[in-house]
């Protein structure tokens, strides 16, 4: 039987981390962590709880009531990866809203918040064969991860995928509140003082601004077998 690996995608927001990781994770018959789902789950739970909202952040609330925030991923067979669960609730899709997006990189930049969710990402990724993608999980979660890929695409292009989503799910945005919120989260990610995104000095860069789903899915497969087959040789 051959050696199962740890994947760790990394990249600015809106990039499709989690579109290739989910694919890369069933091709491969892997576990997929969405680690930004986790980070989103704690931000609308303090946010429902009115501990951050626009202008506002109160980290000593946020850092009291971690211990109350629980969270699981239940594997879905249809959609083939797991929904968000928060505290025994499906967050699949309030998690994604826009008024979430604002706040989560002030959320995910509180110390003890990123601890709390690193330690359980570890957990997860102990026995290997894992893809997991968000934005410090080649450099701060799992730095000895046999394959590190660094997800990238010019901000005007996240900015479009991003707000073609939104409009394709029915919600009411403008192109330009979306490009700011690309914007504001790539300052705030690559500026905190904790785990702030960056490059693994081993990671793999990929840009996909000029790429379709299908044509990067399949480059990024091809990485990912070589390393496999790396390992077992």
């Amino acid at each position: 039987m051959s050696k199962r690996i740890t994947i760790a995608i990394d990249g600015f927001s809106s990039t499709g981390k989690s579109t290739v990781a989910k694919r890369l994770a069933n091709e491969l018959e892997y576990v997929y962590v969405d680690t930004g789902a986790m980070y989103r789950a704690v931000t609308l739970y303090m946010m429902r709880n009115i501990f951050v909202s626009e202008g506002n952040l109160d980290k000593e609330a946020i850092i009291r009531h971690l211990p109350f925030v629980s969270l699981r991923f239940e594997y879905d067979e249809e959609l083939g990866y797991g929904h968000m669960f928060l505290n025994n609730e499906n967050v699949e899709k309030e998690i994604r809203y826009m008024e979430v997006s604002e706040q989560v990189s002030k959320v995910s930049a509180i110390p003890q918040v990123r601890k709390m969710l690193v330690d359980q990402q570890q957990e997860m990724g102990k026995s290997k064969g894992v893809v997991m993608d968000g934005r410090d999980i080649g450099t701060v979660v799992f730095p000895d991860a046999e394959l590190k890929i660094f997800m990238t695409a010019s901000t005007e292009t996240r900015a479009q995928r991003r707000y073609d989503e939104l409009k394709g799910r029915g919600d009411e945005v403008k192109f330009e509140e979306v490009l700011k919120n690309v914007k504001d989260r790539d300052f705030m990610d690559s500026t905190r003082e904790d785990s702030p995104l960056r490059m693994a000095d081993d990671a793999v860069e990929f840009d996909n601004s000029d790429l379709g789903l299908d044509e990067q899915f399949e480059k990024i497969l091809k990485i990912a077998k070589d390393k496999i087959a790396e390992v077992n040789s």
